[in-house]
């Protein structure tokens, strides 16, 4: 049984869900969104709760019932929250700088890497080493937070590189000269 599945969504007081069919529309302060879900997923919405119930105990549809529960779930997150990422940039000489709504980041390349974030998603740079990723829909920010972290990845020698807040990175020890 799908724990995730069975749990039944809560839509806070300002946010109006419509559904259409297989569609789902989720409005709220922070703005709006849209999501189209698989037609054998039943979503139904009695007395500001929102349930999705599944045709039967098949695998495809276990793992949609879940699915479904959770993308709706953060959509309502979203528009009445907002998400937001923040990455760290540690190294000598590695910064970022806001140029417009590009970000302009020198990680140790021979030339500065641009980052133009996605419709919907906002990048602000409170510190020349402090990047945040904000925006309504979880996956944008997760993806653009993760490519800005692709540009250099944290390395685990001297611990240098771009890492979400409050990342581990293991550390290991260089060579020693005998």
């Amino acid at each position: 049984m799908s724990r995730i599945g069975l749990k039944p969504v809560e839509i806070p007081e300002g946010v109006e869900v419509k559904l259409d069919g297989t569609n789902v529309t989720v409005k709220g302060p922070k703005g709006e969104l849209t999501r189209s879900f698989h037609s054998d997923m039943t979503i139904k919405i009695e007395d500001n709760v929102l349930t999705v119930e599944r045709p039967s105990d098949n695998k495809t549809h276990r793992a949609l019932h879940g699915t479904t529960r959770s993308i709706i779930s953060n959509m309502i997150e979203g528009v009445s929250k907002g998400y937001e990422k923040a990455l760290e940039i540690i190294g000598v000489g590695y910064r970022a700088q806001k140029q417009g709504n590009k970000v302009i980041v020198n990680a140790g390349y021979s030339h500065p890497v641009e980052v133009e974030p996605e419709e919907g998603v906002e990048i602000d740079v409170p510190a020349n080493t402090k990047i945040i990723v904000k925006g309504i829909d979880k996956e944008k920010v997760g993806a653009v937070a993760a490519n800005i972290r692709a540009i250099r990845p944290p390395e685990p020698y001297k611990g240098k590189g771009i890492r979400y807040e409050g990342e581990y990175v293991r550390r290991k020890e260089g060579k020693t000269a005998k």
